[in-house]
C-alpha cells in the first residue's frame, strides 16, 4: 500500500508551463541521482523536452543535494555550460531558491531573463524566495490523509482493505518566478 503524487505529472506541468512561456533552453537541476524522485523527474523532463524537439540546457540533468547551496552552485555550472539557458526546472524548492539567488547575484532578472519553476510547494521556502517561486504542489496534505485512512482501514479488521498504490494529482502554483 502506498500513496504518492506522480512525478511525471509534476514534470509535465512544469515543462509545459515553461514551454508555454516561450522558453526553449530549459535546464533541470535536482537532488541526488540515487533518489527515485530525482531520477524520475530528470527522466520525465528530458523525455518531455525531446518530444518537443528540444534537449536539456547543458545536455544533461544536474544532480546534487537537496539544498540551496547546490542550487547556487548548479546555476553557475549550468550557465557556464549553456549561457543561453532561459529557464530552470528545479527538483525541489530549496534548490530553486538557490538558483534564484545565484541569478540575482549575476544580475539576471527572474522571470524576464530566466524563468524558474520549483517543486514541492514548500510554502515557507517558495513564498520567501525573491521572487516568490512558481512551483509544483504535490498535494502532500491529501497524500497524508489518504495514507492515514488506509492505515486505519488496515488496523480495523472489519473495514474494507485497499491494496496497491493511490496516486494523488499535483498542480502548478504560479507565482512570480515563471
Amino acid at each position: 500500500m502506498s500513496v504518492v503524487s506522480d512525478d511525471a505529472d509534476g514534470a509535465t506541468l512544469a515543462v509545459e508551463h515553461l514551454l508555454g512561456l516561450g522558453r526553449t533552453r530549459i535546464a533541470h537541476v535536482t537532488g541526488p541521482i540515487h533518489h527515485a524522485a530525482a531520477r524520475d523527474r530528470a527522466a520525465h523532463t528530458a523525455d518531455l523536452l525531446a518530444r518537443a524537439g528540444l534537449a536539456l540546457a547543458g545536455g544533461r540533468a544536474y544532480c546534487g543535494d537537496w539544498g540551496e547551496a547546490w542550487g547556487r552552485r548548479a546555476a553557475q555550472v549550468v550557465l557556464r555550460a549553456a549561457p543561453d539557458t532561459d529557464a530552470f526546472f528545479c527538483g525541489y524548492d530549496q534548490i530553486a531558491r538557490g538558483v534564484a539567488e545565484a541569478l540575482r547575484e549575476r544580475g539576471a532578472q527572474v522571470p524576464d531573463d530566466i524563468a524558474i519553476v520549483g517543486h514541492d510547494n514548500w510554502d515557507s521556502m517558495a513564498q520567501a524566495a525573491r521572487p516568490p517561486l512558481t512551483t509544483i504542489d504535490m498535494n502532500l496534505g491529501e497524500i497524508g490523509c489518504i495514507a492515514a485512512l488506509r492505515l486505519l482501514a488496515q488496523i480495523d479488521a472489519t473495514a474494507p482493505r485497499e491494496a496497491g498504490a493511490a496516486t494523488v494529482p499535483c498542480r502548478l502554483i504560479v507565482r512570480d518566478s515563471a
